[in-house]
């Protein structure tokens, strides 16, 4: 009877580990696919910003779609910057909330009054700054997540 009690007791054990195991994998999984998304959400700002800057410049209409879609992109940083990640991706996470402090830090600075400032946008660092996510990018595929 002792031998069954300590088998089973054994066995629960295992399958519980097993278990959590399995959470972490998906947590990484999730956060893989989280992290990829923010990047790409900031690839495709960096690629369509340049022709909304020439846009907003003629067009008041695209300039407060432009200052939207900044906001938002803020908002986005923000939340991300908030996701707890798992163990195998910290460094990771660190790198990117790192970039993204940067990018609302000079987002912040282009916009006063909730009004961006044309001119200041397209001189600052946050076009670099995004280009610098794929290398994370990169980094974060190589975890085989």
């Amino acid at each position: 009877m002792k031998k069954l009690f300590l088998s089973l007791t054994v066995l629960v054990l295992f399958m519980l580990s097993g278990c959590s195991f399995l959470g972490e994998v998906n947590d990484s999984l999730e956060y893989a696919n989280k992290a990829t998304d923010h990047i790409n959400t900031l690839k495709d700002f960096a690629e369509t910003a340049p022709q909304m800057i020439q846009d907003a410049a003629a067009n008041g209409e695209s300039k407060e779609e432009l200052e939207n879609q900044i906001k938002t992109l803020i908002e986005k940083m923000e939340k991300f910057n908030a996701i707890d990640p798992p163990a195998i991706a910290e460094d990771i996470h660190l790198q990117l909330v790192e970039k993204n402090m940067i990018i609302i830090e000079e987002m912040n600075q282009v916009m006063s009054d909730g009004e961006i400032i044309l001119d200041q946008l397209e001189s600052t660092e946050i076009f670099t700054t995004i280009n610098e996510f794929t290398a994370l990018l990169n980094q974060l595929n190589e975890l085989g997540l």
